[in-house]
């Protein structure tokens, strides 16, 4: 019997084994410090994509769960690679939210959304493809499960860099946002921490021999507060002050934990210039206020490029039925910002530039 060469007619039906596979993955807490937990979903996981022609890398953590790599090794015919990018760590810990279960037609527990649900989906439309076209359908592909997102991919941001170099595109598999509106920009974070360093002395009998660095502080704090700027989406808040001993005591050192956003690689670099200004003005004799961290995760930017890709995907969520024609852009926020796939059209053929559909 030859093999169907439809990848949706060879899902038909499967819907129960995806969620069976989904409850497995979802059973096993895999809180980002949980590391065992993390190890044995990345164990799973190995299994889950276990597709001819691509081969698993295993990235070790010495402080989280493993990291996980896979390449094709099949025949493209020259194209370029498209890279698949994902995470298996969750945020709650052990104890707190665990396990799957059936809620009518919703499916509760830890990462069915964010995202084992999104790697399971990767998973199965890989396999349709391999075993109704065959590998060589496909581009070469990099794909990348990371274990350590939820607290900021302190070293998944330079594993998916270095496995994804070569790549042209990249999708990301965690939820978008209602009518299946996808995320094409999302700010850029980062935190700063400002020590301000004084005199410590009496206020009442030294008062003058001390140097203020509260004071300092409190001058810093208002400088980069007014840095705010809405209209392009640059927040900066300053979210904890510490510092001083006593009423009666010049306080000689003094603390602010600082978080900023921004929606530009230009913005991040002139704001952390900004902060670091603010910070040798806030300074009054006798003190000194220096800046510790700067920016985490630059911003992922919209672009002519992102436009042709969300478009392409738009086309082909259209013909699976999904809600792509959605016209309306919604307000960004700190998780992206949701945009109709028209948008991606309109915008190229103002440019001059007709995506391939």
């Amino acid at each position: 019997m030859t093999k169907p060469d439809d990848p949706t007619a060879w899902l038909a039906g499967k819907d129960r084994a995806m969620e069976d596979e989904l409850a497995e993955l979802v059973g096993v807490n895999s809180f980002t410090d949980n590391v065992d937990g993390g190890r044995e979903v990345g164990r799973r996981l190995a299994e889950v994509f276990r597709v001819p022609g691509l081969e698993l890398a295993v990235v070790p953590s010495a402080r989280y769960a493993d990291h996980l790599v896979w390449r094709s090794t099949w025949d493209a015919a020259g194209r370029s690679p498209i890279a698949l990018v994902g995470h298996l760590d969750t945020v709650f810990p052990p104890g707190a939210f665990e396990g799957f279960r059936r809620d009518g037609d919703l499916a509760r527990g830890p990462g069915v959304l964010d995202m084992k649900g999104g790697l399971v989906v990767v998973a199965w439309a890989l396999r349709a493809i391999a075993e109704t076209l065959g590998p060589s359908a496909l581009p070469p592909l990099r794909v990348v499960v990371v274990a350590d997102e939820e607290v900021g991919s302190p070293e998944g941001q330079g594993v998916i860099r270095s496995a994804i170099a070569d790549a042209t595109s990249c999708l990301v598999f965690e939820a978008g946002r209602k009518s299946d509106l996808v995320v094409t920009r999302r700010k850029g974070t980062g935190s700063v921490k400002a020590v301000a360093h004084g005199k410590a002395a009496h206020a009442g009998n030294a008062h003058r021999e001390g140097a203020n660095a509260l004071w300092a502080l409190a001058r810093f704090v208002d400088r980069v507060q007014g840095l705010t700027a809405y209209d392009r989406g640059v927040t900066v808040n300053v979210g904890k002050v510490t510092g001083g001993e006593s009423k009666n005591t010049v306080p000689d050192r003094a603390e602010a934990l600082v978080d900023i956003r921004f929606e530009t690689v230009r913005d991040a670099e002139a704001l952390m210039d900004d902060i670091r200004r603010a910070a040798a003005e806030a300074a009054v004799p006798g003190t000194r206020v220096e800046i510790e961290g700067g920016v985490a995760r630059m911003p992922m930017e919209r672009t002519d490029a992102s436009a042709i890709l969300l478009a392409e995907y738009g086309e082909s969520a259209r013909a699976a039925g999904l809600a792509m024609d959605a016209d309306t852009i919604q307000p960004h926020g700190w998780y992206g910002e949701p945009v109709s796939w028209s948008w991606a059209v309109e915008s190229l053929v103002e440019r001059g530039h007709r995506p391939r559909l």
